[in-house]
């Protein structure tokens, strides 16, 4: 039995989870609502305030889908009662990020700035002190599409391994390399 599949899933309170009859999982909270639709074979139980994520049998492709199961479900209980926020970091001379509404303008060294426009459900905050990095910080109870905002918008201006400079995670450890005159 998967390991991650068969740990319950603990409901907050302020937290609905519905399951509909076409096999879609649905998840209302605080901060929005978000479904998922189930494979089949993979079944939810819902008791006092548990989900239990089941499967038919040990069927090679049921084995596989029973703990990412459990993992998007339990991740859209936590971003509807929690939430998810990622801090991005602008390293480099010039870089700024700006922005307005669900508009984020970047200034990254290319001849124009780069503008992207953001989905509803994710909420930007851009901060800029003096001496410091600019920072984005992006806010979703949507853990999937945060994930892909912020990887498009590291792919703008990925940091490169000499001097850092680009767009990192705020957690992000970066290998570094020495460059040509370290070997002389």
């Amino acid at each position: 039995m998967s390991r991650i599949g068969k740990l319950p899933i603990e409901i907050p309170s302020g937290v609905e989870v519905k399951v509909l009859p076409n096999n879609i999982v649905n998840v209302k909270g605080k901060l929005g609502e978000l479904s998922q639709s189930l494979r089949d074979g993979i079944t939810l139980e819902l008791t006092d305030n548990k989900i239990e994520v089941k499967r038919a049998n040990d069927e090679k492709s049921l084995r596989a889908l029973h703990g990412l199961t459990r993992s998007l479900v339990a991740n859209m209980v936590k971003g509807v009662s929690e939430g998810y926020k990622i801090e991005q970091e602008l390293v480099g001379v010039g870089y700024r990020a700006s922005h307005s509404g669900q508009m984020l303008d970047l200034s990254l060294g290319f001849s124009h700035n780069v503008s992207i426009e953001l989905p509803v459900e994710v909420k930007v905050v851009t901060a800029t002190e003096r001496g410091k990095n600019p920072l984005i910080t992006l806010t979703s109870y949507d853990k999937q599409l945060l994930g892909q905002v912020a990887a498009k918008i590291r792919s703008l201006r990925p940091p490169e391994p000499y001097k850092g400079k680009g767009i990192k995670f705020a957690n992000e450890v970066l290998r570094r390399k020495s460059g040509k005159t370290a070997g002389k």
